[in-house]
């Protein structure tokens, strides 16, 4: 970071990627842990010499930033207090800001072979992350998650001790089979017998070195049956839902889950769930160069590689589940892991680093799925060909999940185009698109602030940043706040109702809901008749929390089982939990809350703005694990 956009910097605060630290006695100890927590979130900045004061942010220089900057050089090359180094000489350096020194120390995104980056030697013990409340010690989980996708050895390639064909689903494998015969009759493999067309597409392995062979985790994983997959992955799930009802009471309307009734293993759930995904599609007829009709459009396409991605790039061996959701205005694919490379090169294509590349080989042996990393790029040209609103990636970084958002709806709806137009003047023709969402966020939430922005808009956070003091410097939003709660708003003439009628809500996530030209969406309910609901349910909620509220000490386990259990009922505030618990605001937020988020039992109503004035909590699919 350059002085002057360190400056600018200090009238936002600090955010996600940029951290101010006094460092007047000297380097602080919670700067090694920053600088962990940014090599294993999204990287960052650190800048010493800037202090917290009660207005916002001051920078009070450093009186001798020579000598901190030699210490900091030792200890970072130090493999007993931190275990790579990370930071480059050329990059880190001394800055003269506002008439005073400070240090800028810019830490990478490690890459997955680099991660976890840790302190004093322990993992375990040592591995910090980053989220909008600051930094964190990571868990056991979060820190073998990172270890797993550090190696070089396909996760899919383990042989499962114990296992042998028995545990492989005979149907599934005729199924596959003869998909396989119809696209390529002529394929060598049709030819071997059972063992070996497995072993070629590495369901079953021999381990050179130790002689071991059996079932590997992609052939259990593709194939297996239901009792061998729940056996072989403890925490196996996936789970397709449809949420196309008008009523907000309704979770789902169609729901295909690991529930007894069909093999769910991974071939069966993509051949169940396609078909589903694809049905109903509202697209323009189109004609081939015959003149005949296309059945099948680039928006198939892109389905069927959102879908196959997020079989074949998951990490099975994570607590997290595998869920698809099809909304009328949106399709959702959640996978548990992280990309394994970086977000701009997903965008930008040709780039490809499997975490499964045996599961990756299955499917193209069925024509489903790209190598050379293009599928991505598929779904762009799908979203753009019908000008709907940009698809986009978020990580989950505490969670270690990736979500791929498909919006099935125009850019902008055009009363809010009419509305910025007035706003903004003869400049609009010149604002890109991401530009134009975060005028049209800004006018749907009232108030938005960076991080509710990132999902919507595949920029860097720091390019949202650049954008967003732009709009300010032109008069276009206004500013309040500081550090992480800085808003966003459009000018006090700007109206919201223009929203009012159009079909738009805002979603039980928090995230905005657009209607498409075709889906069209209404709650259904009157906001009076939710609250006689809520109302008639107090009994209840209160009912179901006695068992804590009525004692004085209660054991953890019962205190976050009852509240996943009232979370389940409705979006429920920490002061609603407060009251029916009987418990203190604060230590509930500290002691219960906070764990139960970190684990993704619970969900966030406003995942990105954790201080929102109306956050509240639900339990997620998850929560009885």
């Amino acid at each position: 970071m350059s002085p002057d956009e360190i400056l600018r910097q200090l009238e936002i605060g600090e955010d996600q990627d940029v951290e101010f630290k006094a460092a007047e006695a000297g380097l602080p100890r919670s700067l090694w842990e920053t600088l962990s927590a940014f090599a294993n979130t999204e990287g960052g900045t650190l800048v010493l010499g800037v202090a917290e004061v009660d207005q916002g942010l001051e920078v009070t220089g450093l009186r001798r930033p020579e000598s901190l900057l030699k210490i900091f050089w030792d200890t970072h090359n130090n493999s007993q207090k931190l275990s790579v180094p990370i930071c480059s000489p050329a990059d880190v350096h001394i800055a003269v800001v506002a008439g005073r020194k400070v240090i800028v120390i810019p830490v990478p995104r490690t890459t997955r072979v680099q991660r976890p980056v840790f302190l004093y030697g322990n993992p375990l013990s040592g591995t910090y992350k980053r989220n909008f409340e600051g930094d964190y010690r990571c868990t056991e989980s979060e820190v073998r998650q990172m270890l797993r996708d550090a190696s070089d050895d396909p996760q899919d390639a383990q042989i499962l001790e114990g296992f042998d064909l028995d545990d492989l689903d005979r149907e599934t494998l005729a199924a596959y089979r003869n998909r396989f015969g119809s696209r390529d009759p002529d394929h060598p493999f049709l030819a071997l017998s059972e063992w070996d067309f497995l072993e070629r597409l590495g369901a079953l392995r021999r381990d050179r070195k130790s002689g071991e062979e059996g079932v590997t985790l992609a052939g259990l994983l593709m194939f297996g049956r239901e009792r061998s997959l729940l056996d072989g992955v403890s925490h196996y799930h996936v789970d397709y839902q449809e949420a196309m009802s008008d009523d907000p009471e309704v979770r789902w309307t169609y729901r295909l889950t690991v529930d007894g009734k069909w093999e769910p293993n991974l071939f069966n759930f993509y051949y169940r769930v396609y078909p589903r995904l694809v049905e109903g599609l509202d697209l323009p007829f189109k004609l081939d160069r015959s003149a005949v009709r296309l059945e099948e459009t680039h928006v198939h396409e892109a389905l069927r590689e959102a879908l196959v991605n997020t079989l074949i790039h998951a990490d099975h061996q994570s607590a997290r589940p595998i869920t698809v959701i099809k909304r009328r205005d949106a399709f959702i694919f959640t996978n548990p892991g992280r990309l394994r490379i970086p977000r701009e090169m997903l965008y930008q294509g040709g780039v490809s680093d499997p975490r499964n590349p045996n599961l990756q080989k299955m499917f193209q042996l069925l024509g489903l799925g790209e190598k050379a990393g293009s599928g991505f790029q598929k779904i762009l040209r799908a979203w753009r060909e019908q000008h709907w609103l940009i698809p986009f990636v978020a990580e989950h970084p505490v969670l270690e999940m990736t979500r791929i958002f498909l919006p099935v709806s125009s850019m902008i709806p055009e009363a809010i185009e009419q509305e910025i137009r007035a706003i903004v003047g003869d400049q609009y023709a010149s604002l890109d698109e991401s530009d134009r969402v975060i005028l049209m966020l800004a006018h749907r939430f009232g108030e938005v602030g960076n991080a509710d922005i990132q999902p919507y808009c595949p920029d860097h956070p720091r390019d949202i940043g650049v954008r967003l003091r732009r709009f300010v410097a032109k008069g276009w939003l206004s500013k309040t706040g500081h550090t992480r709660g800085t808003r966003y708003r459009l000018p006090a003439s700007a109206s919201l109702d223009l929203f009012a009628g159009s079909g738009d809500v805002v979603s039980s996530s928090g995230h905005l809901v657009i209607s498409s030209g075709h889906s069209g969406v209404a709650t259904g309910h009157s906001e009076a008749h939710q609250d006689v609901a809520i109302e008639g349910e107090q009994g209840a909620l209160r009912q179901l929390a006695a068992p804590v509220r009525d004692k004085g000490r209660a054991p953890k386990e019962l205190v976050e089982q009852i509240i996943a259990s009232l979370c389940r009922a409705r979006w429920l505030t920490l002061r609603e939990l407060a009251e029916l618990l009987g418990r203190d605001s604060e230590a509930l937020r500290k002691h219960y809350i906070t764990r139960l988020l970190r684990q993704g039992r619970l969900l966030p109503r406003y995942p990105h703005h954790p201080n929102h004035p109306e956050q509240a909590y639900q339990a997620s699919e998850s929560a009885n694990i």
